[in-house]
């Protein structure tokens, strides 16, 4: 790579470094060796390591949410877009997830953003619900329930064989979206 980097490369760095490493992995030093150029790079683009990680928190929220949603919202009816939503959520790697869900145990700044994605996650879903034909009350409560499963997806460390990952997801599909 060149000095002619991005924020936007840093932040795509600096987000693979976090799943692949977790929290501790976010340093210009490193960052910069892993991409072939100095710390001057870095440092032109943010401020501090804070800047940065700040940054980072709110890359996240873009890749993790904003975008897929957005996605979403402009390849779907709003009678197929539950099934495509969890098919999506618990068919990927979700390493990133978990290290920043890790890295907010410890730092008041990425809590900030684990419980503000949480809310923006949860609302979306009650919606997609509500649009679906729930009632409110069983949509906030489905979607709470819904929730609860991708986090704690995301957080098991026994994935299951993929045949049983997929009866597994099929019942929660028909259980979310169940009249």
């Amino acid at each position: 790579m060149t000095d002619q980097l991005s924020a936007r490369d840093w932040l795509d760095q600096g987000l693979k470094a976090l799943a692949r490493s977790g929290f501790t992995a976010l340093k210009a030093e490193p960052l910069a060796k892993a991409m072939g150029v100095s710390r001057g790079s870095f440092y032109w683009h943010f401020a501090d390591i804070g800047a940065f990680h700040a940054a980072i928190l709110k890359h996240w929220r873009e890749v993790a949410a904003e975008r897929i949603i957005a996605n979403l919202e402009a390849a779907t009816g709003h009678d197929d877009a539950i099934p495509i939503l969890l098919r999506q959520a618990f068919g990927g790697r979700l390493s990133l997830e978990n290290a920043v869900r890790t890295w907010a145990t410890v730092d008041p700044g990425a809590r900030a953003a684990v419980q503000a994605i949480d809310r923006r996650r949860l609302s979306y879903v009650e919606k997609l619900l509500r649009d679906a034909g729930l009632a409110p009350d069983v949509a906030r409560a489905r979607a709470q329930i819904l929730y609860w499963a991708f986090v704690g997806f995301a957080q098991s460390d026994r994935p299951l064989p993929k045949a049983r990952q997929q009866a597994v997801l099929d019942e929660l599909i028909r259980i979310a979206l169940q009249n």
